[in-house]
């Protein structure tokens, strides 16, 4: 099989980082500069860090920096060296610029219905863009994968676990109006952020195409927890014995499947579309299936 080694800074990276830092910039905009002037919190890590920073000051991009570097060092040992160094400059970058909107004043103050409208909206491209090119900013969403890979529960189902509960904690700190616009908010942002990358947490289907398969289906394993069904077939233009893997997975980890798929194989074919319901379990971890692959088995 034919390898590309690992090609970590590519033309592609560098592409991401550029849009990875406009998602940065915009998210930490929309944070600084309207929602906090405004008393209201976003989920998973910001919202503890933006509690805490109430709580007992000092710098939010600092806390937020420290609060997420643990799940950093668990994303790297099971998710991949390249989605922990775009999440990681996504992190450390979103926490520079918070410290440097700090000193600007508000976009808006005053008008909780915009604050919460446009300031959602904004932290939605930005979040959007940043996950669609393989970062992220919060440290949830790197449990939430870990966590999906051993359960039948869905990524977005356990950021929301995450965030009904730092939202009702900041009914203790922000009161009861801005706690529920903060909700609010929330919901806008994630049907923004499902927009722009195109189905956040819906289920996606792979059809990857290969000449051989045995390392990408060992990767897809390992990283995702995924089972893959290998099937037999013939390139028509070839004419050669073609592996045909098929594979579910969310849109979180599609940009994991791309690093898979580029340090395993450039010989691959890939086609990825929605899946509207998936019926049975298609996530288990079992490492022994990995000797099968020699048919047309299920790893």
């Amino acid at each position: 099989m034919a390898r590309r080694g690992s090609k970590l800074f590519d033309f592609d990276f560098f592409i991401s980082i550029i849009l990875i830092t406009l998602g940065a910039l915009m998210a930490a905009l929309a944070l600084e500069l309207i929602l906090i002037p405004n008393s209201m919190i976003d989920g998973g890590i910001n919202g503890i860090s933006i509690i805490l920073n109430k709580i007992f000051g000092g710098s939010l991009g600092m806390i937020i920096f420290v609060l997420n570097l643990p799940f950093l060092i668990l994303g790297y040992r099971f998710l991949g060296k390249k989605f922990v160094l775009k999440a990681g400059y996504s992190m450390a970058l979103f926490s520079i610029l918070l410290e440097v909107f700090s000193y600007y004043e508000p976009l808006i103050s005053g008008d909780t219905l915009l604050a919460t409208v446009y300031g959602g909206i904004l932290l939605g491209v930005g979040c959007g863009i940043i996950i669609k090119n393989g970062g992220c900013l919060d440290g949830t969403e790197i449990i939430a994968i870990m966590f999906n890979r051993k359960s039948s529960v869905s990524v977005g189902q356990v950021v929301l676990c995450f965030n009904i509960i730092i939202y009702s904690a900041a009914i203790f700190f922000f009161g009861v109006s801005r706690a529920l616009y903060s909700l609010l908010t929330y919901f806008i942002t994630y049907k923004v952020i499902d927009m722009v990358s195109d189905g956040l947490n819906s289920a996606k289907a792979a059809f990857i195409i290969t000449d051989d398969g045995r390392d990408i289906a060992k990767q897809i394993l390992e990283k995702l927890g995924r089972t893959v069904t290998v099937l037999s077939g013939e390139g028509i233009v070839s004419h050669g014995h073609k592996r045909v893997l098929y594979t579910v997975i969310t849109r979180f980890e599609i940009s994991i499947l791309k690093d898979i798929l580029d340090d395993c194989d450039d010989s691959s074919f890939v086609t990825v579309f929605d899946v509207s319901e998936i019926i049975g379990n298609h996530i288990k971890q079992t490492p022994n299936y990995l000797n099968k692959l020699d048919g047309r088995h299920e790893v």
